[in-house]
């Protein structure tokens, strides 16, 4: 068996990096076994901000969950993972987390990460921060995430957005040591 990573998608602005995400996991980690689970919110965002489908992203992945399943495998501790990235995180979401409401199956996931002490990277797409957004967000890092904004580097001169896509989630993907991102190569 090999090593197994969860992704969640929920509804913040950012859906491009999830697709991205999966991607470069698809093609670069075929030995990484994905398993996705999308909230509503998700769904739709993804729909607007790139004109693909739900159907379109699970084909990305290799096991796919609705979210209302709270008893999948992926809300057991019993299941192994390297962790989970939320990718956009909503703010919305990263409450859920902080505050242990497990209503769903992406908050359930979540929760068992933290519990278990497994990677949980929030890709955390808000702006600007409120004071409770803030303080959620501090609280998730107290927790043992990894608070991952999605903010551009200039430094390797990004020409499209596409370019600073691929570079966030090459900075999502080190922190699982899957990737060096590719700007540090070679210093």
């Amino acid at each position: 068996m090999g090593e197994r990573l969860i992704v969640g998608v929920s509804g913040a602005s950012g859906a491009p990096l999830a697709v991205e995400l999966l991607k470069q996991l698809h093609e670069s980690h075929p030995e990484i076994e994905t398993h996705l689970v999308v909230t509503r919110g998700g769904e739709m965002t993804l729909e607007q901000e790139t004109g693909l489908t739900l159907a379109d992203l699970k084909k990305l992945a290799s096991v796919c969950y609705d979210n209302d399943s709270i008893g999948a495998a992926i809300a057991s501790g019993s299941f192994r993972t390297m962790g989970m990235i939320v990718v956009p995180c909503s703010m919305k979401t990263a409450a859920g987390i902080v505050t242990g409401y497990s209503d769903n199956l992406l908050l359930r996931a979540a929760d068992v990460c933290l519990k278990e002490r497994r990677k949980l990277v929030l890709v955390a797409r808000e702006s600007p921060l409120s004071t409770v957004h803030l303080r959620n967000l501090y609280e998730a890092s107290r927790l043992g995430a990894v608070i991952l904004p999605p903010m551009p580097a200039y430094y390797n001169h990004p020409k499209t957005i596409e370019d600073v896509t691929r570079q966030t989630v090459r900075r999502i993907l080190s922190q699982f040591g899957l990737d060096e991102p590719e700007e540090w190569a070679g210093l």
